[in-house]
């Protein structure tokens, strides 16, 4: 198969995005067009257009007359984000529950078989590609779209847990075994229990003033 060539904007995109997903331009960084273009050698039109794919991506915002910045994710968003995508991964759990999915298995393999050193930013991708994976293979397509809407911010927040995993990726990788195992294994109350312990571990504590989750009625086998 022909490999097609790579726009400038294309390939300015994924050199922007491997950098905001490795922590290397961090949060709250601004992006001003005029330097981006100095410092790769391209015109302006060239960083506005590549700036825009990364803002309709959701890992840059752009308010009016301001650069483009990376967004700063606090505790207070991540267990926001948590509070809306648990329960959507506990649907997940319930669906998949005593099955083995071949895609995500092959994401953890991937993130494996990264080696030491690599950009975090690859690490993110096949984090992504795991969970995206269990979500598509549960054949909902509302499911899908919703858990669709949560992946720039999921995303974003991942660059902190570099702080935790970068020097121990065999950690995170043993978590996601474990995920991946108590799902195939099931049954469905018990996936769902690997589920909320994996974001709850991953994650954090849930942060004081946050909205309480309401009380767990987990009766379903």
């Amino acid at each position: 198969m022909p490999l097609r060539p790579v726009s400038t904007v294309s390939a300015l995109a994924d050199a922007l995005r491997a950098r905001v997903l490795s922590g290397e331009i961090e949060p709250g960084t601004a992006l001003p067009e005029q330097e981006i273009a100095a410092a790769y050698g391209v015109a302006r039109p060239t960083v506005r257009e590549a700036l825009a794919a990364l803002v309709h991506e959701g890992l840059l915002r752009r308010e009016r007359n301001r650069s483009a910045h990376v967004p700063v994710v606090s505790a207070a968003d991540l267990a926001d984000l948590m509070f809306v995508r648990r329960p959507l991964e506990e649907l997940m759990a319930t669906a998949l529950a005593g099955r083995r999915v071949a895609e995500a298995e092959a994401a953890l393999a991937r993130m494996a078989e990264l080696p030491p050193g690599s950009p975090w930013g690859r690490v993110v991708a096949e984090h992504m590609a795991l969970h995206q994976a269990l979500i598509v293979a549960v054949g909902s397509p509302r499911l899908e779209r919703l858990y669709g809407t949560l992946a720039a911010e999921t995303r974003l927040g991942l660059v902190r847990l570099r702080r935790v995993y970068d020097e121990d990726r065999a950690a995170l990788i043993a978590e996601h075994r474990d995920l991946l195992d108590a799902i195939a294994a099931g049954p469905a109350k018990a996936a769902r229990a690997a589920v909320r312990a994996h974001l709850d571990h991953s994650w954090g504590d849930h942060v004081p003033g946050h909205p309480a989750e309401p009380p767990a009625s987990d009766t379903t086998a």
